[in-house]
């Protein structure tokens, strides 16, 4: 990767942040947490793994994410708008009684979105279903991608999602876990321990890579790995800090599902800009 490249999905990540702030303060609720952790992975995804077009949403032949950990929309939509696949400007009407973009993503109304989520755990399942059905149609060129929450893989269903994934050798299937350690009740080690999840991953029948999940080198490191691996599916396990890039919503859990007031909005724009101008003002 290059530094142009690099600084280049730094920003997009920072936007995504942008993006996720302005929109759960217009909304006055949403789940911000979750968002700005998996910002450099929106980024990532969407300026450069992922084969797709803004302009023909529905192209046949794109690549397909499914966000599993659908209360993390902010961040999703906020990925899609600068990409180009609608306005930024609409950010703010997330949840909006009469907006398109409501608090989970709707594959029906969101242009960029390919499959509707919230219920956790339903979201993998479907994804897998998807990498199948690329197989089966002899879609060669079509990966599929799914990111998870690590409280959400305390439902049962996505361990069926992964036996099957493995059952059929979906070496076209990218699952990737964000733990970031907190759900909404408090640490996922004290509401439900999943560790180790590498070693479960690895005996489900995945090739598994760790990174730190908000370098971009890392994650490009990982999706080479992805590409390289055949008749498994892959899981790419970051590790993150929930709340990332503003600083009074790090590592709280309370800023798993509230929205910012007026005040906290102006503190972490201001944070968020600042981070932004620093990034442009590298050579």
């Amino acid at each position: 990767m290059t530094n142009e490249e690099r600084k280049a999905l730094q920003i997009a990540a920072c936007k995504v942040r942008m993006g996720v702030i302005e929109s759960t303060h217009g909304a006055k609720a949403g789940h911000p947490g979750g968002s700005l952790s998996a910002a450099e992975m929106f980024a990532y995804l969407y300026n450069k793994e992922m084969r797709i077009d803004p302009a023909d949403p529905k192209w046949d032949d794109r690549d397909r994410f499914v966000l599993s950990k659908g209360h993390t929309a902010p961040g999703l939509y906020s990925a899609l708008a600068y990409r180009g696949f609608f306005p930024v400007a609409d950010l703010p009407t997330l949840r909006h009684i009469d907006s398109y973009l409501q608090g989970h993503p709707n594959m029906n109304t969101v242009p960029g979105v390919d499959m509707s989520t919230g219920s956790l755990g339903q979201g993998v399942s479907c994804a897998a279903g998807m990498a199948k059905a690329a197989k089966y149609l002899k879609k060669d060129n079509v990966r599929v991608y799914t990111l998870l929450g690590d409280g959400e893989i305390e439902e049962g269903e996505v361990w069926e999602a992964f036996m099957f994934a493995a059952k059929y050798a979906l070496d076209n299937f990218c699952v990737i876990i964000d733990l970031n350690g907190l759900q909404i009740d408090g640490p996922t080690k004290d509401v439900m321990n999943t560790e180790p999840v590498d070693a479960k991953m690895r005996d489900f029948g995945f090739e598994v890579v760790t990174i730190n999940g908000h370098d971009v080198d890392e994650i490009e490191k990982a999706f080479d790995v992805f590409h390289a691996t055949s008749g498994k599916p892959t899981a790419i396990l970051m590790h993150t800090t929930k709340g990332k890039g503003v600083s009074f919503m790090e590592n709280q859990v309370g800023w798993h599902g509230k929205a910012p007031n007026d005040e906290e909005y102006k503190t972490a724009m201001d944070e968020l800009n600042a981070q932004m101008a620093e990034l442009e003002a590298q050579a």
